[in-house]
């Protein structure tokens, strides 16, 4: 039976409108957005269904429909990363969310670790299925893989929008290798309703750009990353990459063919992996460890979660008040925070902050 689900919309900085769904009860769960979702007819897709009713039985899940896909503003200008992770704090701050798992799936695995480097004072755990830090066009200079992408631009171009989807079942193929008759169909299907012949090409263009992996170190949260070892679309070895470049992530192979896992054995295996992954990690999540951070840094960052200004923190600390933004300085690097109320709520997270306001 289908999960009853809420429909909203937020509205973006640059006043696009953003739809965005929540379906079961619990703790929230987050799913940064990705390529060829449509929230409303998801539910009914053979492909997305079981993603929605499995990772909405423990968790409140929300997710939304990126810029020019879906139920949100279609007619928009701005296709870039940047509007990306802006769209997934837009939808954060309109539903008051303060901390969550973050799930990212394919290109929205790069949206969800620069957020998370963005705001670690939101994001608990860190989940990546399927994604990538590089771009086709980043981790591949070569003529080949610059034909290749001016091909597949091609192939949107002038098949996307028709009724025969003989077009869209190249990158249905791509998605799903082993997918049925029934799969492929109704995925493209779900190419067809979810954007226009244009943004498809536009969004490939801005995929195949994409670079975030400098940022992948500067992750602070748990993180899993479970990639298919057979994955077309996106090369195993990405997958791998982005865990050994993430400070303490956990890798699990895949035994499956699909970028996007169907009701198959990997699929089980994904489930299991990601509801034990949480468990064992919600306590450490909600109580971090500044194991980066000198004794005095610690005393410092001690005293900025309890109220203090430089000037009293240096009183209370026998320093000068250049040295306490010099260890300011140092602490907002180390925590990955951009300012001070980041450094605030993460500090008081892991029971700093007791200190009486002088």
């Amino acid at each position: 039976m289908k999960k009853q689900q809420q429909i909203q919309f937020a509205q973006a900085k640059d006043g696009t409108h953003i739809a965005y769904a929540t379906t079961g009860d619990g703790p929230v769960m987050v799913k940064a957005a990705n390529w060829l979702s449509h929230i409303e007819h998801d539910w009914e897709c053979p492909v997305w269904r079981h993603w929605m009713t499995d990772l909405s039985g423990r968790h409140k899940l929300v997710r939304y429909d990126e810029r020019g896909c879906g139920l949100s503003d279609q007619q928009v200008d701005d296709l870039s990363f940047d509007s990306w992770v802006s769209d997934l704090e837009t939808v954060v701050d309109t539903m008051g969310l303060e901390r969550f798992p973050l799930l990212g799936i394919s290109q929205g695995g790069a949206v969800a670790m620069a957020y998370a480097v963005k705001h670690p004072e939101r994001v608990s755990h860190l989940i990546l299925y399927g994604a990538y830090a590089r771009g086709r066009l980043v981790r591949d200079h070569s003529a080949e893989a610059r034909e290749e992408a001016a091909t597949m631009r091609k192939l949107i171009q002038l098949g996307w929008g028709r009724e025969h989807d003989a077009f869209r079942q190249v990158f249905a193929c791509q998605f799903m290798p082993d997918g049925s008759l029934a799969d492929l169909q109704a995925f493209n299907e779900l190419q067809r309703i979810s954007c226009s012949a244009k943004n498809a090409a536009n969004f490939l263009d801005e995929f195949n750009r994409i670079n975030v992996l400098h940022l992948a170190p500067k992750i602070k949260c748990p993180t899993l990353v479970l990639h298919a070892k057979g994955d077309l679309r996106v090369a195993y070895d990405e997958g791998r990459l982005i865990a050994s470049k993430i400070p303490g992530a956990r890798f699990v192979p895949l035994d499956s063919n699909n970028h996007i896992l169907l009701q198959e054995p990997a699929w089980d295996v994904f489930m299991d992996e990601v509801n034990d992954f949480l468990e064992q990690n919600s306590e450490k999540s909600a109580r971090p460890t500044f194991v980066d951070l000198t004794p005095r840094e610690l005393q410092v960052l001690d005293q900025i979660a309890a109220g203090l200004d430089n000037q009293s923190i240096a009183a209370a600390l026998g320093m000068k008040e250049k040295t306490v933004r010099n260890h300011i300085t140092h602490i907002f690097d180390k925590l990955a925070v951009e300012n001070r109320a980041q450094a605030i709520v993460m500090a008081r997270d892991g029971g700093l902050g007791k200190t009486k306001k002088q």
